[in-house]
């Protein structure tokens, strides 16, 4: 019985570890997953980290729409590091990188 209760804590301290790895900042094996479709959840999980939590940080929302995407999916070399990682590679596709955008310039508007 104990040697039971010992195996299956090792096993349990094992899957956590293991997902713990996996969800370590910067790691690009992470897809994104179902939850992370709204925008803002997207922003605050992948993004708010670098650019801040009301986008304040190296985004400039007076750049065409066209032009934070592409920047969103390819990634961007700015003056010095951290360089913005392209993300398309990581499963956001075009429509939740507009969207992403979209909700970042949001974020820079003022309330009416």
């Amino acid at each position: 019985m104990k040697t039971r209760v010992i195996k299956f804590l090792t096993i349990a301290a094992f899957a956590l570890a293991a997902f713990a790895l996996m969800n370590l900042p910067g790691n690009t094996t992470t897809r994104v997953s179902a939850k992370d479709d709204d925008a803002a959840t997207v922003y605050k999980t992948k993004c708010a980290a670098c650019h801040s939590p009301k986008a304040e940080k190296a985004y400039d929302p007076a750049k065409p729409i066209e032009e934070q995407v592409d920047a969103i999916l390819k990634g961007k070399k700015g003056e010095k590091p951290p360089y913005m990682p392209g993300f398309e590679a990581k499963g956001i596709t075009p429509e939740q990188a507009k969207a992403l955008a979209e909700y970042m310039k949001s974020l820079r508007t003022p309330a009416s």
